[in-house]
């Protein structure tokens, strides 16, 4: 039998500001569209910023900015190749909750 918290017992633990945070900022990232639609496309393959605009048709300036807020919550990460940045997914744990949403959506 699983066992569930008593949310009225003493013993909930509350959790901290930190946490708190890095959730609500989680959730923030996943709520735009665009970055939904990067994060897809990273969940999928290796991109570069070029790739990423031709793949879904959005400005070069868009995509580079999306993608700083997504790698300041280190939801992606880049390697450098010459001049170019090839952007990767860098938490499975996030792509995993994106990709359960979209199986929730698409589903009647």
């Amino acid at each position: 039998m699983d066992s569930k918290p008593d949310y009225n017992n003493e013993e909930y633990v509350q959790l901290d500001e930190e946490t708190l945070f890095i959730v609500s900022q989680t959730f923030k990232a996943l709520s735009d569209p665009t970055r939904i639609r990067i994060l897809h496309l990273l969940s999928q393959k290796e991109c570069s910023v070029n790739e990423i605009t031709d793949a879904l048709s959005l400005l070069q300036s868009t995509v580079s900015h999306q993608l700083r807020f997504l790698k300041n919550l280190r939801l992606v990460k880049f390697r450098r190749s010459g001049t170019t940045l090839f952007y990767s997914m860098d938490d499975e744990h996030v792509i995993d909750l994106l990709k359960q949403a979209i199986h929730h959506a698409s589903h009647d």
